[in-house]
């Protein structure tokens, strides 16, 4: 076995290299770019190189540079994860002739499998089921019409270099046939540098079902299972899992057998994975990824086997562990992508920090190499975690997934985590009614935007009185006088009934009165004509809430006078309105922390009317005093840390009023 393993790669895979490699006692080395200096991969690595720029090309795209550190760092292998250089068969050569072992396939095979055009032929000559469709090296357009005419309508046009998407088009009639052959020329050329273009008939609504196929260099090769991966988003797996529901044995035999007679067609060594088109009980070779696949943890998880681990022995020579007939395939696993992207603008990639980030801790693996305080990179994947779970059967390892969606909580950048609770939650989803225009299909149901609903609304009201209960007892315990009634936070005042009002900002132009009564131990709330008697408490980031005698839990956080409640996946953020004097007054940071430190003076209190100008609270940060200061003429409606407290980046100090 190696002793030191180089990882040409970064984010959620070199991660997880790292883990299994130093579970095997390996050493790995990391390597970074500007923007990843102090990413997780970084920190979990033994020893990290800088490669350069944060932009791909300038980083992790460069062989040379990434060969050469290997060579200096002593690395005996080249782990290159999935995508950036895992499939370039140069990068492959020059390790070989750099005597570093590739833990991949020898160059050959990625060289054959590189080409769609190429890749197709060998399989035809394999006898592996294709689409019916053109894959010659004529690619005049007199040959390519001729061709699409003798196919059929509708039509695939796609790239023969690359994927994900690029250079594909369909076309449904012969009238649009020389448009969309000119565009995928232009995106295939733009995106490969290759503008080769391949023809197949249009499978109107196929699965995408694949294989994962391991050999040896002895001979051996096995394939270990199937997965699903027709839940796709601009032809991007978003949703995989193991097995592909509703195949025959005798079905998922075959796709097997093929998929083996596929690699041993290549010579292939290593983790590789063929792709198939599934219309009804006819199957089709799409492509064969020459790499381990981003949804290989649901096969590992119904096989028991970690997938990594069979790399790094198979790359050192080791044969496999196992024979086909000792391959398992226990209960169902289910994996989800979490992006930073926006479901409801188009899938359109986000980038920023993550401000919160608190992950389920219970029943659910989850790959990442991001932490909280981490920003996600617009240089790169916007992919920021995978979820996967297991279950005896597939509707227990779905309702595992809606529940770890649920406990999945991110603030800070937009991300797609409400979308996939409520996909894995699809009555047509559930039922395995599965195709790869699943999400197209029912776009309405999966896309739409969610809203503040009455019960939303009243939860939010809620945890913004919890959280007030909660600062008070906080003051009332540090207080010299813990029995005034001035701490109590429930709206006493003195001849008058109890009530606080609350003007919700939830991002509309007019704010949202709440009338909230102390009652029961908990208080009734009027809003829209609507009356509910809500109770509640914090419980650490949860809220435990009764709405009417129905009781439920979620998460909630606070930031400075933001507080965001979380509801099956998906953020919803509420504020207390201010005026535009009070926004003056520091709703753009002004009464906020401009870092971490400590508070070292606090000249003003609830109630003081203050003039612009005056000192409201003093702290301590890197050595330097930093006063924050009345921007208008107010009342100190709240003061939140007292003298000796840590704050952080941020956090509100002092909330105005009025004068």
């Amino acid at each position: 076995m190696f002793k030191t393993l180089l990882i040409a790669n970064r984010g959620e895979i070199a991660c997880r290299v790292i883990r299994t490699a130093h579970r095997l006692g390996i050493r790995c080395i990391a390597l970074y770019s500007d923007a990843d200096r102090q990413a997780r991969h970084v920190q979990l690595a033994d020893e990290a190189w800088y490669l350069g720029p944060a932009e791909a090309a300038q980083s992790y795209l460069r062989a040379d540079k990434i060969l050469a550190i290997a060579q200096e760092a002593g690395a005996e292998a080249v782990h290159p994860g999935y995508g950036f250089l895992s499939e370039n068969s140069g990068f492959a050569e020059a390790c070989a002739a750099a005597g570093i072992a590739f833990v991949g396939p020898p160059v050959a095979a990625i060289e054959a499998m590189g080409s769609k055009s190429a890749a197709k032929a060998i399989m035809e000559d394999a006898g592996v089921p294709l689409v019916p469709g053109y894959h010659g090296e004529d690619q005049s357009d007199n040959r390519l019409v001729s061709e699409a005419l003798t196919i059929g309508f509708p039509l695939l046009i796609k790239a023969a270099m690359g994927g994900g998407g690029k250079g594909m088009r369909v076309v449904e009639g012969p009238e649009k046939l020389k448009e969309g052959l000119d565009a995928a020329r232009r995106e295939a050329q733009n995106a490969f540098g290759d503008a080769t273009l391949l023809l197949e008939r249009y499978l109107g609504s196929p699965r995408h079902v694949e294989v994962q196929v391991f050999a040896d260099q002895q001979g051996n090769c096995v394939y270990l299972g199937d997965r699903d991966c027709s839940a796709q988003r601009r032809h991007q797996k978003v949703v995989e899992e193991a097995p592909a529901p509703g195949l025959s044995a005798k079905l998922r035999r075959a796709m097997g057998e093929a998929a083996v007679k596929a690699a041993q067609a290549i010579g292939y060594v290593g983790a590789g994975t063929v792709e198939f088109l599934l219309d009804g009980n006819d199957f089709y070779f799409m492509e064969m990824n020459t790499r381990l696949q981003v949804e290989h943890p649901v096969t590992e998880m119904v096989t028991g086997q970690d997938l990594v681990e069979w790399q790094l022995k198979v790359a050192a020579g080791a044969p496999l562990p196992l024979t086909q007939e000792q391959v398992p395939c226990n209960g169902h696993s289910v994996e989800v992508r979490i992006y930073a992207e926006d479901p409801y603008k188009g899938f359109l990639p986000q980038s920023g920090p993550i401000r919160l980030l608190r992950e389920p801790t219970q029943g659910v693996r989850i790959d990442t190499g991001v932490r909280q305080g981490d920003e996600i990179s617009p240089f790169y994947d916007p992919m920021i975690a995978k979820l996967i779970v297991h279950g005896p059967d597939r509707a227990s390892a779905l309702g595992k997934m809606a529940r770890a969606l649920d406990q999945y909580c991110l603030a800070g950048i937009q991300t797609n985590v409400g979308f996939l609770r409520r996909l894995v939650s699809h009555p047509a989803f559930l039922a395995a009614e599965l195709n790869t225009r699943f999400i197209e299909r029912h776009a309405e149901a999966l896309t739409f935007e969610p809203q503040w609903t009455e019960h939303r609304l009243a939860l939010a009201a809620l945890a913004l009185l919890c959280f007030r209960q909660q600062g008070a007892q906080s003051l009332r315990q540090e207080s010299h006088e813990p029995g005034s009634p001035w701490h109590r936070a429930d709206g006493w005042r003195l001849g008058s009934e109890a009530l606080i009002k609350l003007n919700l900002d939830i991002g509309n132009i007019e704010p949202l009165e709440v009338l909230a009564r102390p009652q029961d131990g908990g208080w009734q709330l009027r809003f829209h004509d609507h009356q509910i008697l809500a109770q509640g408490r914090l419980d650490g980031d949860r809220l435990q809430a009764s709405l009417d005698g129905h009781q439920l839990h979620l998460p909630v956080w606070q930031h400075g006078d933001c507080v965001m409640l979380f509801d099956q996946g998906q953020p919803f953020e509420v504020r207390e309105y201010r005026s535009d004097a009070q926004h003056q007054a520091g709703d753009e940071g002004d009464l906020t922390a401009p870092m971490n430190g400590t508070i070292v003076a606090v000249p003003a209190k609830a109630g003081d009317q203050v003039k612009a100008g005056d000192t409201l609270i003093v702290m301590e940060a890197m050595k330097m005093e930093y006063a924050i200061a009345a921007p208008c003429d107010a009342v100190v409606a709240e003061v939140f840390f007292q003298v000796g407290d840590r704050v952080n980046d941020g956090a509100e100090l002092v909330r105005l009023e009025d004068a």
